[in-house]
This record gives C-alpha cells, sequence and structure tokens, in this order.
C-alpha cells in the first residue's frame, strides 16, 4: 500500500491534470462551437485576468525584484511556466532583451489537439498577458516580440522581452518578428526559484493551482463573452467528456477500481482528497452519499460565478462515474459551504 503522503502527490497531480484537459477541451469546444475570434477574445480576456491577478504578487517569490525589467519579465515566464509543468527556456541577450521559448509539446495543446486550435487563441493570451507587462510594470517602453507562434508551423512559441528607446503605443507593445531567431540555449543560464522553498509536494500543488486557476478564471471570462447559458451548456458538456475520458488515468493515479457505487464513491474521495477538500460517506442500501468540504476550486467566489463553475466542475465528476462499467446515477445539491453527493445504481 502507498504511504498516505504518497497517495495524496498522486492525487494533486491528477487534479492538475485532470484540470489542464479541461481547459483544453473547452478552448476546443468554443473554437469548434463559436468561431476562431470568439476563442481569440476569451483567451485575451482570460490572460488578462490571470495576468492581474499573479503578475505582480509572484515577482516577490520568485526572487525577480531588482532585475531589469526585460529579464525580470522573461524569467517569470520560465520560472512559473515551469513550475506549472509547462517547459519553457531562458536566453538573455542584455539588460533590455531577454528571450523565452517554450518547448513541445505544449502544455496548452496536448497531442494532436493542436490542430484544432486556431492562431487567435494563442494571440490572445499574447496581447492579453504578454503585451501587458510594461503596462503593469509602469514601464512605458517594454514590449513583447513573438518570432514564432504555436500554430503555424514554426518551432513552437519563442519571442523576447524588450525595452526599447521610446514609449510604446498599444500597438506597438505586442509585436511580430517572423524572421528573427532566438540566441543558443545554455543549461547554465537558465534560471531556478529560490533554493529552499519548492520541494516536491509544494511543486505538485502549484502545478494543480496553475491548472485550476484556468478554469475558475476562464469560466467567469467565458460568461463575460458568451453568456452565463451558453457557457453552462459548453461548460458542462467538455467537463463531462473530459471526466469520461480521463477516469481510467485518474483511478490509476490514486488506485481506484472500476465497481459500483462503493467504488465510485471511494474514487471520488480520493480525488478531492487531492484539492485539499475532504468527504465524509455514508454508505446505505440504495447507494452511497458523500458531504464533501472545503471546495476549493470555489474559494473566494460568490453568487451567480460560483454557482456556475460548480455547475460546470461537478459534470467532470458526473462523467468520471458514467465511464464505470456499471451504470450510476450521481445527484448533486450544492451547498453554502459542500457539496452532497448521492452515488446510487441506475
Amino acid at each position: 500500500m502507498p504511504s498516505l503522503a504518497k497517495s495524496n502527490l498522486s492525487a494533486i497531480r491528477a487534479q492538475a491534470e485532470l484540470h489542464h484537459q479541461y481547459l483544453l477541451g473547452l478552448e476546443l469546444m468554443v473554437a469548434t462551437r463559436e468561431g476562431a475570434d470568439v476563442v481569440g477574445d476569451w483567451m485575451f480576456r482570460l490572460f488578462r485576468a490571470q495576468h492581474e491577478e499573479k503578475f505582480l504578487s509572484s515577482f516577490r517569490k520568485l526572487g525577480l525584484d531588482g532585475l531589469p525589467d526585460a529579464v525580470a519579465c522573461a524569467r517569470y515566464h520560465v520560472l512559473s511556466n515551469n513550475m506549472g509543468g509547462v517547459g519553457v527556456e531562458y536566453m538573455e541577450e542584455s539588460d533590455t532583451k531577454a528571450w523565452v521559448r517554450f518547448r513541445y509539446p505544449r502544455w496548452m495543446y496536448a497531442g494532436p489537439a493542436i490542430c484544432g486550435v486556431p492562431v487567435e487563441a494563442s494571440r490572445g493570451f499574447l496581447k492579453g498577458w504578454y503585451a501587458q507587462n510594461g503596462v503593469s510594470l509602469g514601464n512605458p517602453r517594454l514590449g513583447f516580440v513573438c518570432v514564432s507562434e504555436d500554430m503555424t508551423g514554426q518551432y513552437g512559441l519563442c519571442g523576447y522581452f524588450r525595452e526599447f528607446d521610446h514609449d510604446l503605443s498599444d500597438d506597438e507593445r505586442l509585436q511580430f518578428q517572423p524572421d528573427e531567431t532566438p540566441p543558443p540555449y545554455d543549461p547554465s543560464a537558465q534560471p531556478a526559484p529560490p533554493p529552499g522553498e519548492w520541494n516536491e509536494e509544494r511543486l505538485a500543488k502549484a502545478n494543480r493551482n496553475y491548472a485550476m486557476e484556468y478554469i475558475r478564471n476562464g469560466v467567469r471570462e467565458l460568461s463575460a463573452v458568451l453568456g452565463r447559458e451558453r457557457t453552462l451548456e459548453l461548460g458542462c458538456l467538455a467537463a463531462r467528456l473530459t471526466g469520461l475520458q480521463q477516469y481510467r488515468a485518474m483511478a490509476e493515479a490514486v488506485g481506484a477500481v472500476d465497481g459500483g457505487p462503493a467504488e465510485a464513491a471511494n474514487f471520488l474521495s480520493a480525488m478531492f482528497s487531492g484539492m485539499g477538500d475532504s468527504c465524509d460517506l455514508d454508505r446505505t442500501d440504495a447507494g452511497v452519499h458523500i458531504t464533501q468540504s472545503g471546495l476549493r476550486i470555489a474559494r473566494g467566489l460568490s453568487g451567480a460565478e460560483r454557482e456556475t463553475l460548480l455547475t460546470c466542475w461537478i459534470e467532470l465528476w458526473r462523467g468520471a462515474t458514467h465511464s464505470h462499467r456499471a451504470f450510476m446515477e450521481a445527484e448533486t445539491d450544492i451547498q453554502n459551504d459542500a457539496i452532497k453527493w448521492s452515488i446510487r445504481p441506475q
């Protein structure tokens, strides 16, 4: 039997992968149902929200205070992405010009799914986050120059932060120069997080939170683009499909078995521990009742935003339950501080 600590670490990692796959599935669903311009607008709003929430507050945690702005920005994106499981490399030319290159396979577009994502999605997040760095840092001369993109068949997302010799207009903060190439990669020059602060468990939780925040903010920003009803329609369907697809991988991660309501309840309890949530199980002849409390996915949210997110999120677990060989129903009751689950035979 694996130790409790190791089992919980596996659940944390499984939650990170689940939320990652849900983000990708929802992005593909919006792209195919609503079109390239809509998914581009959504990605812009999502990454601008992520930027405003995380960018400046993370600088000190990553030990970047006091560095030149272009260097600090490039190192920030390497460190934060690598901690979230995204492979990014760093190449510094000078205090005013520093490169980032995302390596394949791309975290955001796992496997062949990259073929179904329009370039507008990538440009939306470049404009939403990368073009905003100089504004957030109070440096009107700082911009980002993109030299290679994911969907254009070049060599992956790549570009550099540069401090120009003049203040940039809104349109100049994001530029495209596809004829430029980065300097050689130097493994000894790669930034590292402050020593002694990022053990295995903390990195796993950072990875989970990285993926989870995209869903928390993504559902909210999708509602701003499509309205609540359409967001619920697409968000719930994408979640259900993701849960169906991911059940086997999650079950293997937490040592769950394919069975009836008792086994499904044990699976849910193990997975919810990977969110830091707690579960009380009540087994009856009719099925199993679970009280899930903590609800990390909805912490700090209220009102319609909380209800919309939880309504979509629950479908991940309905999908996982329906992926079992036995046919079961998973009914839920969203309360102020908990979700009540009822798992019973169909």
